[in-house]
């Protein structure tokens, strides 16, 4: 637009000389009639042209689609930053295996990226992770679980002890006085799983404050979840053994598998809040066999964990250590907007 070479531009905006001043002053003229902006990232990548290698460890997204999502958002960050010399490997491990993830973990150290991107599902493996990042000085990112007194750039994701209190309180819409509800972990290794127990004592917390209502609360885990025809068996003694149990919390994404264990009509007459909007969840959800879902906002924790490193390492601008993503109530009324918000976020790195 202002009649002169890509060169010529870069020598004006680098300041480096060689411009007749009126080509000089044109240039600056059409920057400012366009609202251009000297980008400061493309200009720091400039002067150091190393790459800045990201590796992302995650669960295997093909045995659960809720790592398909933070593994999109990832990919779709990566396209953001990878003109500004950013580039990202993903390492992934098998969900319910705490030594794969170990060794994974020593396989990322090895190669000494330049930062980290991490789901800590298992405490005691992702404190070894945290321990050896820092003595290597590789800066991480946490994201879907938080672990408190690391030394982590941040941490983006949901507050999960709110989580367990909201979804307290959404189930307790439901529920009369002296009914019973149950905090069920479809999960496994759930004592070595943060998350899992911050929202266990967030929904029994929500419980004990509740006034002029008492509701018996019953916090279980089953492992073998993908086995529906035990999962029944085991959901039909406890029917037995309490008729009002009427209400169930599914603290992770497997709010389906549940549904599935149940028949039609006990289906229709209890109450479930589970988490995140994968496609089983949703067409229960669209169906009113699941009251409520709560975002978990797979997809952002990823997007929002790359860009963290970059603005961090890149920008060198400061991250607040917790980044809390909102608490998406999702009914089937509004869950078009929450699935179209996701696939409208912008390209952005700032």
């Amino acid at each position: 637009q202002a009649g002169v070479s890509a060169g010529t531009v870069d020598r004006v905006l680098h300041d480096r000389g060689n411009v007749a001043p009126e080509v000089r002053e044109r240039v600056l003229q059409v920057m400012k009639e366009l609202g251009y902006e000297p980008n400061i990232m493309a200009r720091s990548l400039a002067n150091n042209r190393k790459p800045l290698r990201i590796a992302v460890i995650l669960p295997d997204y093909s045995n659960d689609p809720y790592w398909a999502q933070p593994k999109e958002g990832v990919e779709r960050a990566a396209e953001a930053v990878r003109h500004y010399g950013v580039a990202v490997d993903f390492y992934f491990f098998p969900m319910f295996d705490p030594a794969a993830f170990l060794e994974t973990v020593k396989n990322v150290l090895d190669i000494r990226p330049d930062a980290i991107l991490f789901a800590p599902l298992f405490l005691h493996e992702s404190e070894y992770l945290i321990e050896a990042s820092s003595r290597l000085g590789i800066p991480k990112v946490m994201i879907n679980t938080n672990i408190e007194g690391s030394d982590a750039l941040c941490y983006i994701g949901q507050d999960s002890y709110q989580s367990g209190v909201l979804a307290g309180r959404l189930l307790n819409f439901g529920l009369n006085d002296g009914d019973h509800a149950m905090l069920l972990n479809l999960d496994k290794e759930v004592l070595n799983a943060r998350h899992l127990m911050d929202k266990e004592r967030g929904f029994k917390d929500f419980f004990n404050r509740v006034e002029h209502k008492s509701v018996t609360i019953h916090a279980e885990s089953f492992e073998d979840f993908d086995n529906s025809a035990a999962l029944h068996v085991w959901l039909g003694d406890f029917f037995a053994k309490y008729p009002r149990l009427k209400g169930f919390f599914v603290t992770n994404s497997r709010a389906y598998k549940l549904a599935a264990a149940l028949d039609p009509v006990t289906l229709k007459k209890v109450k479930i809040v589970g988490f995140d909007l994968i496609e089983p969840n949703l067409t229960l959800l669209n169906d009113n066999n699941i009251r409520f879902l709560i975002n978990q906002n797979a997809w952002h924790q990823g997007y929002l964990g790359i860009l963290a490193i970059v603005n961090n390492l890149i920008l060198k601008k400061e991250m607040p250590r917790n980044q809390y993503l909102p608490l998406d109530v999702v009914v089937r009324e509004n869950a078009e907007y929450y699935l179209r918000r996701t696939l409208e976020l912008p390209m952005t790195v700032l």
